[in-house]
């Protein structure tokens, strides 16, 4: 009985994944504007109806939050009051003035990792290419906020 080796390609999807963003997959992997490929007016209609719809729906779930938030609190107070729970009001300033110095030292510093400096200098890149598209995608998510 003959054993057959089979050869495999390894792919590193971390690798191959840093070097290749979602969006330039999208928006044509050769190209990095959108304006080489669609005309202004279908640019316009494509970052409307895509700024539109997110917009709609980050205005249906901050409200949906929003509720739950206030819902939650509000049921925390009157359990608090009718003495169903007793919260330690003293442990809860100490760790709210505990998370602002830690915001204030994380804002002093103003330091962005590599990493990070990198990905957002990638979406600046693609928003400076894709004005229009850009521009059609934020009219449209005021007006999904506003509907």
């Amino acid at each position: 009985a003959g054993v057959k080796e089979d050869s495999f390609n390894v792919l590193d999807l971390a690798e191959y994944t840093k070097n290749r963003p979602w969006w330039r997959k999208v928006f044509a992997p050769s190209s990095g504007s959108s304006a080489e490929k669609y005309n202004v007016a279908t640019q316009l209609v494509i970052g409307g109806v895509t700024g539109w719809c997110t917009g709609f729906i980050f205005q249906k779930v901050g409200k949906l939050a929003a509720t739950a938030v206030g819902g939650g609190f509000f049921l925390l107070q009157i359990a608090n009051h009718t003495g169903y729970i007793k919260v330690d009001w003293k442990l809860v300033e100490r760790d709210v003035n505990k998370a602002k110095q830690q915001l204030k030292f994380h804002s002093s510093s103003n330091k962005m990792s590599p990493e990070v400096k990198s990905r957002v200098d990638e979406v600046i890149i693609f928003l400076k290419k894709n004005v229009i598209l850009t521009g059609g995608f934020a009219g449209g998510f005021l007006l999904g906020m506003a509907s």
